[in-house]
């Protein structure tokens, strides 16, 4: 794989946010990010202008998500108002960058990104976790500097994993042992008006003590757009489909999940924005299932990861950007994320599957 030059910062920050109060965890998110949220407002402000998106259709589309969340949950609401005071900006600047997702739906410019994740169930080799997953998370290479670890503690369960600046969450896994991975997914009714999934995403692993009180949740949540949450703890697992026409689960065959950026069931699939994910998202699937098929099964986390590394003529499940492409169209795989339930660990390396051994994992444990 000839490598390609991704910025990164010298030392990636780790955020800890500890309290009781959402709010004041929010507020200790925002100062640690205090220069960081707003150069995080800045890429997505050129992406949403790219996507033809006015700064007053943002602000209504973000104040609309506020309602939403603040209707649903109101401690999460409580958080981002604290981000958004520890930073210094205005609140529906930072309910934008957690609604991101669902306003660059509105526009075909700016392509979603192209993430591939795996969860393998089983026994394992000596040592190995019974239930452990490894995904690539694929986004525009302009915001390689503008995420961050993070040690959220304080809320019904203690969380650990990985977000961007100002946003409530993403990937990670509980003290409770429940492990969340995401993905995109697209629909034709995706819009404002629900729940935003990277909120959502952060009110699983705050709330839910397994996958049957994940699910719960989900199935509870207001959805006007899709996402995928690969969802597991030490015994259980479930893939779901999510979107505005309902939530469909997957389990795993012959004890592994895998998940691209296509729907798995069909009645969401019949409303699938397949301009915007195939033919890449079912040849990245085709080809790691055929790759697990040809492999004795994965026992670590290093040999599940290794399914991920693909190079020239194959297609692209570890993605490197194109600098001669325009912004919007420059992807990377920008981290590689591990979760292992049994002992509550988030392994996160700053860089592809192909960087494991030359990068160290940054190790974080919930509990």
């Amino acid at each position: 794989m000839t490598p390609t030059l991704i910025p990164r910062p010298e030392h990636r920050p780790h955020v800890e946010a500890a309290a009781t109060d959402p709010h004041d965890r929010g507020v200790t998110r925002g100062e640690r990010l205090r220069d960081g949220i707003p150069a995080a407002i800045e890429v997505y402000d050129r992406l949403f202008a790219l996507g033809g998106i006015s700064t007053a259709q943002v602000r209504q589309d973000a104040e609309r998500a506020l309602d939403t969340i603040g209707a649903f949950r109101p401690a999460a609401h409580a958080e981002i108002e604290g981000i958004a005071r520890g930073a210094g900006v205005e609140q529906w600047r930072v309910a934008a960058l957690n609604a991101r997702t669902e306003i660059l739906a509105r526009s075909a410019a700016v392509p979603p990104g192209e993430c591939t994740t795996i969860v393998r169930r089983g026994p394992g080799g000596e040592g190995a976790p019974r239930t452990f997953g490894v995904q690539t998370w694929d986004w525009h290479v302009e915001l390689s500097a503008l995420w961050h670890t993070l040690e959220s503690r304080g809320g019904a369960h203690d969380f650990v994993g990985l977000t961007e600046n100002g946003i409530l969450g993403k990937m990670g896994v509980n003290s409770a042992g429940l492990a969340l991975h995401f993905n995109i997914l697209g629909h034709v009714r995706d819009g404002i008006g629900g729940i935003p999934m990277h909120v959502l995403a952060a009110i699983v692993l705050e709330e839910a003590g397994c996958v049957a009180e994940a699910v719960e949740i989900v199935r509870g949540a207001p959805l006007a757009s899709s996402g995928s949450f690969a969802l597991f703890d030490e015994t259980d697992a479930v893939l779901l489909d999510m979107s505005p026409v309902g939530v469909f689960e997957t389990r795993p065959e012959h004890g592994t999940l895998l998940r691209t950026n296509h729907f798995l069931t069909p009645v969401p699939g019949e409303g699938e924005k397949t301009w915007l994910y195939q033919p890449d998202s079912g040849q990245r699937y085709d080809f790691v299932r055929a790759r697990l098929a040809s492999r004795q099964p994965p026992t670590t986390v290093d040999d599940l990861a290794a399914c991920l590394v693909t190079g020239e003529d194959e297609p692209p499940v570890t993605c490197l950007p194109d600098p001669d492409k325009p912004l919007g169209q420059r992807w990377a795989s920008l981290a590689t994320i591990a979760l292992e339930p049994a002992t509550r660990t988030a392994r996160i390396l700053d860089g592809t599957p192909a960087d494991i051994g030359s990068r160290d994992w940054r190790v974080l444990t919930a509990g």
